[in-house]
């Protein structure tokens, strides 16, 4: 089975063993994804290797299960030998997802093929100028954060002074409107969020402890994914509405 042909990073869902209170992460995966989630990322500092290959082969079963392997991507933080590993080991898994200061994105796309996803969250101070500037026909889409700081990735959004810079909604907006590819935000965000996010235009939200430490993790994927498709389908009419008929 080949890998997924378009990515929705519309509701985006990291996750790793250090953020599920102890609960198993293809449990939370099998929740998010029934619940409608669109992308998986794994991602850990403190898991192995095999750990890794590991959590992604049950993240590629509980997304098989749920019966959404051509709609859900599976990606890996970080580790593309984690990704070439757990391909050699027939582990459906789509692509990856780095940092400036992680592998290179052009050797990502080598060694992974032009059929694979592969997503780069850019440095926060230097992102508006990286989204001008940079060279985006090796990605498929930026990550950007934090909406505010967040202990799940407490150097998540670290300028070159050692503050996090977080992401007004009018920063949010104009990176949307700049960005020639499609953009997911996040770093913080809860269900409230999600209506003013929705409104900036970017193609999606991702989340870790929202849905991960929740007491109810499929129920708080439930509801943040209707928040997310309400929004949508109520702009949707509203466009629909204004367009002048033909």
């Amino acid at each position: 089975m080949g890998p997924v042909k378009k990515i929705d990073i519309s509701k985006y869902l990291v996750v790793g063993p250090e953020n599920t209170k102890g609960r198993p992460v293809a449990t939370i995966i099998k929740d998010a994804v029934n619940a409608g989630f669109t992308c998986i990322q794994i991602r850990s500092k403190v898991a192995s290797a095999k750990e890794l290959i590991g959590l992604t082969r049950h993240a590629a079963e509980a997304i098989e299960e749920a019966g959404k392997s051509q709609e859900v991507a599976l990606l890996v933080n970080d580790r593309l030998d984690i990704v070439l590993a757990a391909r050699k080991q027939g582990i459906k898994v789509d692509g990856i997802h780095v940092g400036q200061t992680d592998i290179p994105v052009n050797v990502c796309r080598e060694y992974l093929g032009e059929d694979s996803i592969v997503g780069l969250s850019a440095r926060a101070d230097e992102l508006f100028e990286y989204i001008k500037t940079e060279d985006v026909s090796q990605l498929d889409y930026f990550g950007v954060g934090p909406l505010r700081e967040t202990q799940t990735k407490p150097d998540c959004g670290l300028g070159k002074d050692g503050k996090v810079i977080t992401r007004s909604l009018a920063d949010i907006a104009k990176i949307s409107e700049i960005s020639s590819i499609p953009v997911v935000v996040g770093g913080g965000v809860k269900l409230a969020d999600i209506p003013s996010l929705a409104q900036t235009g970017v193609d999606g939200f991702f989340v870790v402890s929202a849905v991960t430490e929740a007491d109810n993790p499929k129920q708080e994927a439930t509801n943040l994914v209707k928040a997310w498709n309400s929004y949508k389908s109520r702009k949707r009419q509203l466009t629909k509405q204004l367009t002048p008929p033909n």
